[in-house]
């Protein structure tokens, strides 16, 4: 039983690890479900209850929170019928995809990823890089060290089919994260379903990524007709998809994190503002989930004292050592250490900070944004079809 037989309201804080199951569970428990013997893979299938098959479908939508499919669930009429009895898992902090598909795909913390937000920056070289582009970083397998599940499963034997975009195929963050099994491209939502149901003709696993519900959600916000049109594109789908598996296989949706519709009101700029710039030499992150790289002769605690005052209740301050202590990263290990910022903000309602210096006037505008501590954005579902 999760933590959460009782979903909590939209707005309470949900740190990583709360609870007993969590996104980390999810690749390792069906590869167990599957037969493979990995390490920790029995106690995740355990905690999620997932029986004994011999095929199964995994696939994370981005975007997708579980309280935003409880609330606009009408759009879902598959998806809403696998609700019921059904309890959400928590995400990673930052609740931002590249951070949560290191953790997916791994079943390892943040902090031993090294996957800590949409842009983080390089020690050594002080660059901003960018996580999911994969720029201005280095080589993928160097800074994501820790094996992937996949990988894993195919050294034991097991048959792994990845489904997903041409231009993932290869990319940076798939190495980091997704590392091990063939892959087949496919650009439309139905021919990943027609290429999933080819994969598993066969006995093994099939992992299907789609992205559309959480690009909608970024441009026209979670509320939106188009977020709605996007959620029922993805349902019709994957309830073709159900009838279209073999008889047995196991089909598991899940998603890397949740969404807020920010209010432009309670969006500050930390370049043009001189009490949060002061002392703050490189923002990395993003707008909901900031790490503070300050200036060599900057107090840490000063500046996170500073924050607190300046934004209140809009943000969660805390200095590295006290996020790290508090458990916002997970375990985290000594060369990731440095990634995390001297100072880390967790936005909280709908505001945001960002930081014109290095983003973009488009990014800046994005009406739904995530990477906060708040339940809508930390909670994800688990919804089970066999």
């Amino acid at each position: 039983m999760s933590a959460w037989a009782v979903t909590p309201e939209a707005e309470e804080l949900v740190l990583p690890g709360s609870g007993t199951r969590s996104l980390a569970h999810v690749l390792p428990g069906v590869v167990a479900a599957l037969g493979a013997d990995l390490p920790g893979a029995a106690d995740a299938r355990r905690a999620l209850a997932l029986p004994a098959v011999e095929r199964a479908c995994v696939v994370l939508v981005d975007g997708l929170g579980h309280l935003n499919l409880a609330e606009r669930g009408g759009h879902a009429p598959f998806l809403r019928s696998l609700l019921p009895g059904s309890e959400p898992l928590v995400t990673t902090f930052p609740s931002t995809t590249a951070t949560a598909l290191g953790t997916f795909g791994t079943g390892a913390s943040p902090g031993a990823t090294g996957m800590l937000g949409y842009t983080v920056r390089v020690p050594g070289t002080g660059a901003l890089g960018n996580l999911v582009s994969w720029t201005d970083l280095p080589d993928a397998h160097a800074w994501q060290t820790e094996p992937t599940v996949l990988e894993q499963a195919v050294a034991a034997g097991l048959p792994v089919t990845s489904i997903g975009p041409a231009r993932f195929a290869g990319s940076g963050l798939t190495n980091a994260v997704l590392r091990g099994p063939a892959y087949v491209a496919a650009e439309s939502l139905d021919a990943r379903v027609d290429a999933t149901v080819r994969a598993l003709r066969a006995p093994g696993l099939a992992y299907l990524y789609w992205g559309e519900v959480d690009k909608a959600g970024h441009h026209h916000g979670w509320g939106s007709w188009q977020w709605g049109e996007a959620l029922g594109e993805l349902d019709a789908a994957l309830a073709r998809l159900s009838r279209s598996l073999p008889r047995g296989t196991l089909l598991v949706v899940t998603a890397d994190h949740g969404m807020v519709d920010v209010d432009p009101g309670r969006r500050r700029d930390l370049a043009g503002d001189p009490v949060l710039g002061a002392g703050v030499a490189l923002t990395a992150g993003e707008p909901r989930a900031l790490h503070l790289h300050l200036d060599p002769d900057a107090d840490a605690a000063a500046v996170t004292e500073r924050w607190r005052a300046e934004l209140g209740e809009d943000a969660v301050v805390a200095t590295r050592d006290d996020a790290v202590a508090g458990g916002w990263f997970g375990p985290v290990s000594d060369h990731v250490r440095p990634v995390v910022g001297d100072v880390v903000v967790a936005m909280t309602g709908a505001a945001t900070v960002v930081d014109s210096r290095t983003q973009t006037p488009a990014s800046i505008a994005l009406v739904g944004v995530h990477g906060s501590l708040t339940a809508r954005e930390m909670l994800v579902p688990l919804l089970v079809h066999a």
